[in-house]
């Protein structure tokens, strides 16, 4: 299969040195992208900035903006058999980026946020017969709830559903749910053994 992937935080620029972002370590991302390798798929890494190194033998490309991330997804969509949006992409962006570095003044400094575009929603209305689209729901209340409606909203085949707790930490309890009713609960292990599980049922979705 050719998979699809994408792994860290995307970056909003205020300025030209400070930007909106997240504390996406990246980590499940491109334990996915190695997880697809390891089983002879092949694998396109979209990947924002992370401080890990990407796994060889993947066609990485390198993004910083939710903008630029989306443009590459669409590049590659068409081309791939399953869709993993790992990555945390940023979901506002400030309506105007200074050209120059914003200077500290005495009082508060009020900055005008938009929508970032929606990634996962875009590929649910132009997915292809066959084609599986997985996505994740980090939430902090209502987990299962939430990753539920997002799954049926966005079109979705699987969801990967987790808490604030996985940020960051090498290994995490999760939640997948499926668009046929399955619902498997992931006890905390290694982001590693989660990303084979994950591959592992995208493969039988696409053979279904």
């Amino acid at each position: 299969m050719r998979f699809l992937i994408t792994a860290g935080g995307t970056r909003e620029y205020i300025d030209p040195v400070r930007f909106i972002s997240n504390a996406s370590s990246g980590r499940m991302g491109y334990a996915l992208a190695q997880a697809a390798m390891r089983h002879g798929h092949d694998v396109v890494l979209v990947t924002a900035p992370t401080l890990l190194k990407p796994p060889a033998g993947a066609d990485v490309v390198a993004v910083e903006s939710s903008r630029e991330m989306f443009d590459a997804v669409k590049t590659h969509f068409h081309e791939c058999d399953c869709l993993i949006m790992a990555a945390a992409v940023t979901d506002y962006r400030p309506v105007q980026r200074a050209a120059r570095k914003l200077k500290k003044g005495r009082g508060p400094l009020t900055l005008r946020l938009k929508p970032t575009l929606d990634i996962l929603k875009w590929a649910g209305l132009h997915k292809r017969p066959g084609q599986v689209l997985v996505g994740f729901a980090l939430e902090d209340r209502s987990v299962l709830a939430a990753a539920q409606r997002k799954l049926v909203e966005k079109r979705l085949d699987m969801i990967v559903a987790n808490t604030p707790a996985a940020i960051g930490r090498d290994r995490s309890s999760a939640d997948i749910l499926t668009a046929d009713g399955q619902h498997l609960d992931i006890d905390e292990q290694s982001k590693q053994l989660t990303a084979r599980r994950i591959i592992q049922m995208a493969c039988e979705r696409a053979k279904a």
